[in-house]
């Protein structure tokens, strides 16, 4: 989706959600925003409690009306202290405002506020509005594959025995990058020349990827993703959903093992995650 007209975009208010009537709005977002079944509902006191026990709950408002929210709760990553996103999520009315990026942001700036230098979530890689989000517009970083981590059955999958594959995003908040990506200063630079690990057979959007390539040495890779499933879901062609999963698990699991990481992502007709030669944690 692309974003709204900035001449229409609502003035946003964001603050803390603290009171129980502010909780007890949450699972209606969720039911409207996700389509989750009654038992896959965070529910009312587990919000109420975690905002109340060091977790993060914040709420944007559009003229007096809840439009989304963000929550995480404290964690343990790599033997540190870290809040963890669980949930962002914003009305479908109110969504390509840049609603959901003011949260994260607000998110940030709760998190150092409260010593934190480090913000993880997860998110399904075939996902590519959310994958530009995470690393493109936020500065994300991935190096965790979670191969199919809610299981098959869940409501979170893409559909029925489709594992529901997800990569743990890492956001370092405290880096001085963060800032000039904020402010829109960041130069990504042309990705067009770097070699490709994947990429589609064909320029036809139903098009399957090749098989990958996996003994690439480049400083900086290219990995093709799907631009969107809502095509392949509405003609149930989930061969090729999970054709595209089986080959991105392939692709990031291999190179995440030889200590590359996703730092950017390329957005439009084609979209790419761009991987890059990192030193360990």
């Amino acid at each position: 989706m692309k974003a709204r007209s900035s001449a229409k975009r609502p003035s946003v208010r964001i603050r803390e959600l603290t009171t129980i009537e502010d909780c007890r709005r949450l699972p209606d977002i969720q039911l409207l925003v996700w389509g989750h079944s009654a038992r896959d509902l965070t529910p009312t006191h587990q919000y109420r409690i975690s905002a109340l026990m060091g977790g993060i709950l914040l709420g944007a408002f559009v003229k007096g009306e809840l439009a989304g929210f963000v929550y995480s709760f404290p964690a343990i990553f790599n033997g540190k202290l870290v809040q963890h996103s669980h949930h962002l999520a914003v009305l479908p009315q109110f969504q390509g405002y840049g609603i959901g990026k003011a949260l994260k942001w607000a998110q940030r700036d709760w998190a150092i506020r409260r010593g934190y230098s480090r913000v993880t979530w997860t998110f399904d890689p075939l996902q590519a509005k959310n994958a530009n989000l995470n690393f493109h517009a936020l500065g994300g970083i991935c190096r965790t594959y979670l191969p199919n981590f809610y299981g098959i059955g869940s409501a979170l999958n893409l559909g029925p025995k489709i594992p529901t594959d997800r990569l743990l995003m890492e956001w370092p908040i405290r880096e001085k990058r963060l800032e000039r990506i904020r402010r829109g200063r960041l130069e990504t630079g042309e990705r067009k020349d770097l070699a490709k690990a994947l990429e589609k057979k064909t320029d036809s959007p139903d098009s399957s990827p090749v098989s990958p390539r996996l003994k690439l040495r480049d400083t900086r890779i290219l990995a093709e993703a799907p631009p969107s499933l809502r095509a392949w879901r509405e003609k149930h062609r989930l061969d090729l959903i999970a054709a595209w999963q089986t080959a991105l698990r392939r692709v990031l699991t291999q190179y995440f093992g030889q200590g590359y990481a996703i730092v950017d992502f390329n957005f439009g007709d084609c979209c790419f995650y761009v991987l890059e030669r990192r030193r360990s944690r």
